[in-house]
């Protein structure tokens, strides 16, 4: 089979390198052209523009937000108007459920089939093939992509229908960045208290109270070096993602809302290009 790739940030990049070192024809794109140079070395096919995907059998997208995918794929020049029929577009970026169904349907206008299959996991799992897939979509298609899925990660989940897999990653990413800004005011309070940081992260970290992700974090917060395994910005974009699906539905949720006005806080003090982790410095100045 002939593979796609578009999106090639912190996560794609690494999703793509591990279906080329399983030897697949791949053709990728990014609307930054420099990030394709090293996977082009390591035997990568670049495309110039979105158009250029007529005849892949599977085109996968991870992309920052709904805007990069509209640009890319629905604009005038994007790929949905040239992929061949039957073709299967893998969507894996974090987007709103009702988002991921109008994908849905504007795929199946053109005859191309589709799956939503957000990811669990961040650059460590990207670059490792550890990646946990959520996919929403047809069985059929799920098992046309089950070794593609194989290749890039361990874990495949059928979650449902379209839209549903994109559910269960917004309710899984508002867990994370609330339960990150959370760690991040109570470690304040206990610096407040008197309590040495050591002691509040070996008591905390591991412990019942505290999700255990936060284990791969405590170094960073140590040595206040946030290289970005998934960035701030991009936390803050799904906790917005979170909120939209939230009204959307009409579910009241000030908690995410709370959280996502931190990370706001955090970004416009110029963390955004960090680790998520680094809302520790916002809650701890």
């Amino acid at each position: 089979m002939h593979i796609g790739f578009i999106g090639l940030g912190i996560m794609g990049s690494r999703m793509a390198a591990n279906l080329l070192k399983h030897h697949v024809a791949l053709t990728i794109f990014n609307r930054t052209p420099a990030k394709t140079a090293p996977l082009v070395e390591q035997g990568a096919r670049p495309a110039n523009t979105p158009a250029d995907f007529a005849n892949v059998d599977i085109l996968f997208t991870m992309l920052a937000h709904p805007e990069a995918i509209t640009a890319v794929a629905l604009a005038d020049d994007g790929f949905i108007h040239h992929l061949r029929p039957g073709a299967l577009w893998v969507d894996c970026s974090t987007v709103t459920p009702s988002f991921s169904l109008s994908l849905a349907k504007t795929a199946e206008a053109h005859g191309v089939e589709f799956l939503d299959a957000p990811v669990a996991g961040s650059k460590p799992q990207a670059a490792n093939g550890e990646l946990t897939f959520f996919v929403g979509g047809t069985a059929e298609n799920v098992e046309t992509c089950r070794p593609y899925f194989n290749m890039m990660g361990n874990k495949v989940v059928h979650v449902g229908s379209s839209g549903a897999a994109s559910a269960l990653k917004v309710v899984i990413n508002s867990l994370l960045g609330t339960a990150m800004a959370s760690f991040a005011e109570a470690l304040a309070l206990g610096h407040s208290l008197g309590l040495p940081a050591e002691l509040l992260l070996n008591v905390l970290v591991g412990g019942p109270v505290v999700p255990p992700f936060m284990a791969m974090k405590r170094l960073k917060i140590e040595q206040q070096q946030y290289e970005s395994d998934f960035p701030l910005e991009w936390m803050h974009k799904d906790l917005h993602m979170a909120a939209l699906a939230a009204y959307e539905t009409a579910v009241p949720v000030p908690i995410i809302q709370s959280a996502k006005e931190s990370y706001m806080q955090a970004m416009k003090d110029g963390l955004g290009a960090l680790d998520f982790s680094a809302i520790y410095q916002l809650a701890n100045r």
